[in-house]
């Protein structure tokens, strides 16, 4: 039997309390702006922010930026992931693998990777492969040692039976290893997700030249030599819109797959 909730604000429903949270925050804000008189360049009022980032959406600046530093975002994401996997495979196969992935992890993962774009640069130039390079790195740890680590809470009956039916290799691994340790996979992923996020707008703020294209940082960076402060308010409510739904995106999927088959509650 479900236990009676006899705080009134818990009665309401999440989406109602989170809005009224985000709206006695804005009001907050507004009235210090309002009251406080302190300088639009320093602090832009919500209402000015509403303003910057209905005109740059309407102009396609909001829009060009942010589908430029997702499609950066995602190819990094996508090879590092696919790097990150096939070096947790290789360590659950082979002794060299498991020395191979330790290795690598206690040499690059303590690495800021924001501090190698210039090494990157020199590598590949001012282009857009220099950020997907530092991405990628940001990103193959994560799922390498959340794979990793899921490989190897599976029992060793479960893949003694897998072997037994004659499955082995990338079998065992697609069928056998990667839906076992799939919440450690999604967590691995979200991790990768959240570290390459903010290497590609670091990256875009600290060598803006790099990203001319128009990303997020580039547009913020922009806004900064110009002093617009709205415009740079408004390109930071935008990354955390995107945080936000990229966050109910993933939950989306826990709930459809590691919640749903009782791998997590």
């Amino acid at each position: 039997m479900r236990a009676r909730v006899h705080d009134p604000w818990l009665r309401l429903p999440a989406p109602l309390r989170y809005a009224i949270v985000i709206v006695v925050l804005l009001s907050i804000w507004q009235a210090y702006v309002s009251f406080s008189h302190v300088s639009a360049l320093l602090v832009g009022s919500p209402l000015d922010v509403a303003n910057q980032l209905w005109t740059d959406v309407a102009n396609g600046k909001i829009p060009a930026a942010t589908l430029h530093t997702l499609q950066t975002l995602l190819t990094g994401l996508l090879i590092g992931a696919l790097i990150g996997f096939a070096l947790a495979s290789l360590a659950v196969f082979s002794s060299v693998g498991r020395d191979l992935l330790a290795v690598l992890t206690a040499v690059l993962n303590p690495l800021p990777a924001i501090a190698i774009l210039p090494l990157a640069i020199i590598w590949f130039g001012l282009s857009d492969r220099s950020i997907i390079f530092i991405v990628t790195l940001a990103t193959i740890w994560p799922v390498a040692i959340n794979t990793d680590t899921g490989f190897r809470t599976i029992s060793a009956t479960t893949q003694m039976v897998a072997r037994n039916l004659g499955l082995r290799g990338p079998r065992l691994v697609v069928d056998v290893l990667l839906p076992a340790a799939m919440p450690y996979i999604l967590t691995g992923l979200k991790t990768a997700w959240a570290f390459g996020w903010r290497t590609v707008v670091a990256a875009e703020l600290v060598f803006g030249v790099a990203g001319s294209q128009g990303g997020l940082g580039w547009y913020i960076n922009t806004a900064r030599y110009y002093l617009q402060t709205p415009q740079i308010f408004a390109g930071l409510v935008v990354i955390s819109v995107l945080g936000i739904l990229v966050e109910g995106l993933f939950s989306a999927v826990e709930s459809r797959t590691v919640v749903r088959w009782g791998m997590k509650r």
